[in-house]
Formats: structure tokens, C-alpha cells, sequence
């Protein structure tokens, strides 16, 4: 019922990410369906938006809600459900709930962020499907906002090598945004996934891409601008990648060009300078040649803390779910959590449905 009922206040208007913090703050929120317009205001909400919950927030709107949102296909994850990203968890206000198409389990491959100026030069394009290719090769998943230029160089040359990738949308999950990426779409949720914060009927608007901007960071262990200018969205993307200390990467340009401009700024701001795939994956222990199927990680013993060891030699032994390796260690929760989401970033281990864990 609790999940349910996240889903429902999500997708009401006007309740936006604090008022759902503010809700969710509230002892008995999971009755909201009973709640009286006294308890919407005691949520924190207006008098007039108090009014408007009371009177349509029922069991049976939820209900409609439900049915439609399965009518077309899609699936629902919530901040509730054992499966939600870890590395999401900890980033910049992570979404409470998020609406998906495709394959649910990429949200926990390892991941980098590929995003760049709408309008890029010859070069801009030809760095982009370069270094998809050689990202996908060694099983990254390449994840971008679906927009016009690099973005969607980088989805179709991941898609054209047979890797996998993910977009983010700026709009509701199930509308195609900008309108000639109708078949792109299609076939990212395909073969690869579509994510989006939006719910079904979400009309467009400017102000909601930057917002998903946080969710293309907050998904990966860092962020790729190929191409940008000063004013370019992708280096919003980059600020939250550096908000959520996630690693920021950049790709090195003319400088007479404007195009350039913004990727040049990253660097001279301690962005690492890319010329190649290694350059990145080197940053994560990731040796492997080439289209290999498993990755060389290099797990030694003076790269990890001495928690993150103790942690990585129970999983040596067999998998074992967050509430196992609880009762073994008899740590903290806070401390457990913070040690996996170190090895996972440092790409030992990975984050399996059912929050279970294994070693890479």
C-alpha cells in the first residue's frame, strides 16, 4: 500500500520533490487516501492544494492510475523498492519514483553519462561514436538524454555496436522528445532502457530537462562531455555529477571553437581530459581487451579500506543480500551502506534485484 500510494502522490498535481519529502515526513502517510483536507495542510500543503487532494486522491483514482499506467506498457519504480539504483540513492535529490521501458536491470550495470551540445561539429560527432563504441566494447552502459546531437549520436552508435544504453527524458515517459527521435525511442526501449521522472500526461516544458539532468548524473560513476559551449545543458549535467562526487571527464577541442569552449572550461576546472576509452576506464580498474564478456578488475588489497576488504572477502565466499551481510558484520546501517556504494563505485562489487550483492 505504501508503494502505491507513492506512486499516487508522485503523480498528483502539483505535489512536487519537497512537498513529497514533507509528506513522507508525516506519520500515517501511507493512509493519505483517508486523509481530510485539515490533514493535507498539516502535510504542508496550501489550503487550496489540501482541497484539491481531499477531493481526488481516492482508492479508486489510485486504481485508474494503475490501470493506465499498465495499459501502455510501463513500469513503475519507486525509492521503496529493494532494486532502486544505489548510486541513485545517494545522488542529488533522487527521484521518488521513475517510470521505465525496456531493460529494468541496466539501471544497476555500470554506467557512464554521455551528453554534449545539441549542435555539434563533424568532430564533435565522430569523437562521440568513437568513444561509445570503445565504452560499449568493454560493457559500459552509455546513458544520455535522448536530445538532438551528441546525445543521440551516442545512443545510436551504442544501439549500431550492439552495447546498451539508457535514456533519460526530459519529458513524460511516454512521449518522444524532439519528435524525429520517434524511432530512436522505439528501439531504446527495445533493446536498451528509457527512463523518465514524469508521468504519463506530463505536458513539455523547458524547465523539466535540466531537472532530469540530475538523474542522467546520479545514475552513473561519471560524466563524458564530448562537445559543449559555455551555455551548453550538458555541463548542467556536469555540475551534478560533481554535486552527486561523481567523476567528471571531458573531451579536449579546437580552441577557436565555441563548441569547445565548455569542454575546455571543465578542464581547466579539474575535469579529467579524455582522448580515448582508457582514459576512463582506467579510472576503475577496468584491464579487459575488447569485446571480452568480463572485465579484469584489479582488486588489490591496498586499493580498498580496510571495511571495504572485509566486506569483499565475505562476498568472496557466496552472494549475500544488504539484511545478510547486516547480521554478519553488525554494523550500522548507515556504515554498510556507505562501504557497498564505495565498492560498487570502485566497481568490485555489484548491486543485484533484491538488493542482493556479489563481487565482480
Amino acid at each position: 500500500m505504501k508503494r502505491r500510494v507513492l506512486i499516487g502522490l508522485h503523480e498528483s498535481a502539483g505535489i512536487g520533490w519537497r512537498s513529497m519529502e514533507r509528506i513522507l515526513e508525516t506519520e500515517y502517510w501511507e493512509n493519505a487516501t483517508e486523509f481530510s483536507s485539515t490533514d493535507w495542510v498539516n502535510c504542508g500543503l496550501t489550503e487550496m492544494q489540501a482541497s484539491k487532494m481531499a477531493a481526488h486522491f481516492t482508492e479508486d483514482w489510485l486504481e485508474q492510475r494503475e490501470e493506465l499506467i499498465h495499459s501502455k506498457g510501463i513500469e513503475v519504480m519507486t525509492r521503496l523498492d529493494e532494486d532502486y539504483p544505489l548510486l541513485m540513492k545517494e545522488s542529488v535529490r533522487p527521484p521518488w519514483v521513475i517510470y521505465l521501458k525496456g531493460h529494468r536491470k541496466l539501471l544497476n550495470s555500470f554506467s557512464i553519462a554521455m551528453v554534449g551540445t545539441r549542435v555539434p561539429t563533424a568532430y564533435g560527432r565522430k569523437v562521440a561514436e568513437q568513444l561509445t563504441t570503445e565504452l560499449c566494447r568493454h560493457n559500459v552502459t552509455i546513458v544520455s538524454g535522448m536530445a538532438r546531437g551528441i546525445d543521440g549520436v551516442c545512443h545510436e552508435a551504442a544501439l549500431r555496436c550492439g552495447g546498451a544504453t539508457i535514456a533519460v527524458l526530459g519529458t513524460a515517459i511516454d512521449t518522444a522528445y524532439p519528435s524525429e527521435h520517434t524511432s530512436l525511442y522505439r528501439q531504446i526501449a527495445v533493446d536498451g532502457l528509457v527512463v523518465s521522472e514524469y508521468p504519463i500526461g506530463t505536458p513539455p516544458h523547458p524547465g523539466l530537462f535540466p531537472q532530469r539532468n540530475r538523474i542522467i548524473a546520479g545514475l552513473t560513476r561519471g560524466t563524458l562531455v564530448v562537445e559543449a559551449d559555455v551555455r551548453s545543458g550538458s555541463l548542467i549535467t556536469a555540475d551534478s555529477a560533481m554535486e552527486a562526487n561523481r567523476d567528471v571527464f571531458a573531451v579536449p577541442g579546437q580552441i577557436t571553437s565555441p563548441k569547445s569552449s565548455g569542454t575546455l572550461g571543465l578542464i581547466k576546472q579539474g575535469a579529467k581530459l579524455v582522448t580515448s576509452a582508457a582514459d576512463i576506464l582506467e579510472e576503475y580498474g577496468i584491464q579487459n581487451e575488447p569485446g571480452s564478456n568480463e572485465r579484469e578488475i584489479l582488486p588489490e588489497g591496498n586499493k580498498l579500506t580496510e571495511q571495504e576488504r572485509h566486506i569483499y572477502h565475505m562476498l568472496e565466499q557466496s552472494t549475500l543480500s544488504f539484511d545478510g551481510l547486516l547480521s554478519r558484520t553488525r554494523w550500522d546501517f548507515g556504515l554498510l551502506h556507505s562501504v557497498l556504494l564505495s565498492l560498487i563505485i570502485k566497481k568490485q562489487v555489484v548491486q543485484l534485484p533484491g538488493s542482493i550483492y556479489k563481487i565482480i
